[in-house]
């Protein structure tokens, strides 16, 4: 067996260069603890975040970047039960996961049934947990709920609109132009958010307003939202994208505004309101986490859900994946693979 392993770890405070390839000592898990070779883990928007050095669940530097991870149990610590040597299993690890091996405590792990594809796993994990837990967990959408959803080509956006399909809603895809055939082909019917602003294109087609909105956007389209949502109904907030600036700076004021916005704003036009992070829900408690992914598990089974992956990159391309979402134009999910061979 190997002593060492391979991983991308984020030195500093920085722009891509600030992720190097670094070789590290091999460690045997202890006690409750599981090592596990890793498959896949995913490159998003928050790594990005973190790179730029703004995330509150970001641990110091240096650290390895993967907010989620699936991988096969490689060696288990004393006292380890309900996990087998050689099990797939996949994690919400937050950071991580851009490795050859990662140790975490077994109750992290989640066993991942036969037969499902490496690159869709990682999309459940953080986007389609994300959305299934605002659709049920949230806004407890019913059928014929009417939803509307904005930068609905993204990632967390596409899983909003294949699972509000699932749950009978009838839906709404605000985005620009060339996005708008991937919204129809979701079942949602598309709203160019560059004709006119959105709520008046909203009140047009459903002139009460509609149920929910969920928006990852933040600034201003938090009161496009209130104004296209009925009264009594709700905006729920999963960010405020933009108020990251092109350099991924956070901008301080604009995330207040934001939340002004959401709070006080969206309430005072008679509109429920609510903010939802998926891991601050998960450090206050697992349960839900671990309750909804393996209902996710068995809607990918059924072919329900179909993640798009975007790019397949091989594992260790951690600096690579982050160069392509930072250049925009990114379509589904960026998931770095141990089974995609190393360029030559």
């Amino acid at each position: 067996m190997t002593s060492t392993y391979r991983a991308v770890l984020l030195t500093r405070k920085g722009g891509p260069e600030a992720l190097e390839l670094r070789e590290l000592p091999l460690e045997p898990p202890g006690p409750g603890q599981v090592r596990v070779r890793v498959r896949a883990t995913g490159v998003g928007f928050t790594d990005i975040i973190m790179r730029r050095g703004y995330y509150p669940y970001a641990p110091r530097f240096p650290f390895t970047p993967g907010y989620e991870v699936v991988g096969d149990v490689d060696a288990i610590g004393p006292g380890v039960t309900g996990l087998r040597v050689g099990q797939r299993v996949a994690a919400l690890t937050v950071h991580g996961g851009c490795a050859e091996f990662m140790t975490r405590g077994a109750e992290e792990f989640i066993p991942v049934p036969d037969g499902l594809d490496d690159a869709e796993v990682t999309a459940l994990i953080l986007n389609y947990v994300t959305a299934y837990q605002m659709i049920h967990r949230v806004a407890r959408v019913q059928r014929g709920t009417r939803a509307l959803v904005t930068g609905a080509g993204g990632g967390v956006s596409t899983a909003l609109l294949q699972l509000l399909r699932v749950a009978g809603a009838e839906v709404f895809g605000v985005d620009s132009p060339p996005k708008s055939e991937a919204i129809r082909a979701q079942g949602a019917r598309f709203i160019d958010y560059k004709e006119r602003p959105f709520d008046q294109t909203v009140r047009e087609l459903v002139p009460e307003g509609v149920d929910v909105a969920f928006d990852g956007i933040g600034g201003g389209n938090i009161t496009l939202c209130a104004r296209a949502v009925r009264k009594g109904g709700q905006v729920v907030s999963y960010g405020f994208t933009s108020a990251v600036g092109r350099d991924g700076s956070s901008d301080n004021l604009g995330t207040f505004l934001g939340m002004a916005s959401l709070f006080v704003g969206t309430r005072l036009r008679g509109r429920r309101s609510a903010f939802y992070g998926i891991t601050q829900l998960y450090r206050e408690d697992p349960k839900p986490f671990r309750e909804d992914l393996p209902r996710l598990f068995e809607l990918l089974a059924e072919r329900k859900v179909e993640p798009l992956i975007a790019h397949r990159l091989p594992l260790l391309s951690g600096r690579a994946g982050q160069e392509l979402l930072e250049r925009g134009g990114v379509r589904g999910k960026i998931v770095l693979l141990r089974a995609v061979p190393e360029p030559s």
